[in-house]
């Protein structure tokens, strides 16, 4: 499956160069214009890695990292900025907004053929991390004073699908507690629900995981599952 990332430029040119070559590259592009539109989207959709032009109008390269960092699906993706600007303020602002690389304008085949080298890896993890398997077990959730059982659909790296939310909503926190297949003992997460469908389906992220749990997690999860 190709990897799937968002282009945010309010340069049509740039977004077209970047389709262009991307996508020959094997790279599925989803290309946005108004980056308040892109906003949005982090917020609901699953990218492995994001691609953000520094200099934009309403919001800024910048502001936009800091929206996909704080977005749950999206906080860990590889984020590359596009900028002329390559003094030291400039990449100082971008790293503490979030950025993982920088890829200076004007853009050219080599210098994105170099970039996608080393941003491939990361994007792979991020891909990895979020990989569903199908899971079937009881599940049982704690949030202040209400406790309840659901049972699994699916489970990743980074989080659950249950059956049933017990009357919580985002952005809640629940302690999570079950057990897989193979592995001895319970599980018990922390997470924090990040949408609730039509018919009661919970999603949630992990939001506190002990060193332990995780590897029981990953176990399960990367024994089966291959990108």
């Amino acid at each position: 499956m190709p990897l799937k990332i968002m282009a945010v430029d309010d340069d049509p040119q740039v977004l077209r160069l970047l389709q262009e070559l991307m996508g020959s590259s094997g790279f599925v592009v989803s290309a946005f214009t108004d980056s308040r539109e892109a906003a949005a989207r982090v917020g609901k959709e699953k990218f492995d890695a994001v691609l953000v032009d520094a200099k934009m109008p309403h919001l800024d390269g910048f502001e936009l990292v800091r929206r996909i960092r704080a977005s749950p699906s999206n906080s860990l993706v590889p984020v590359v900025m596009l900028t002329g600007y390559d003094n030291v303020d400039t990449m100082r602002k971008g790293f503490n907004a979030g950025i993982t690389f920088f890829l200076g304008k004007p853009i050219t085949p080599k210098k994105l053929r170099s970039l996608l080298k080393g941003l491939v890896g990361p994007a792979l993890r991020e891909r990895r991390r979020y990989a569903r398997l199908p899971l079937k077990t009881k599940v049982s959730c704690s949030s202040g004073s209400k406790h309840f059982h659901s049972e699994s659909l699916n489970i990743s790296q980074g989080g659950m699908l249950l059956e049933r939310s017990g009357g919580l909503g985002p952005p809640d926190l629940v302690r999570l507690e079950f057990s897989l297949p193979a592995a001895a003992g319970i599980v018990g997460p922390h997470a924090q629900v990040l949408r609730i469908d039509e018919t009661d389906k919970m999603a949630v992220v992990f939001a506190e995981v002990e060193s332990d749990d995780m590897r029981k997690i990953q176990s399960y999860v990367f024994e089966v599952v291959t990108l």
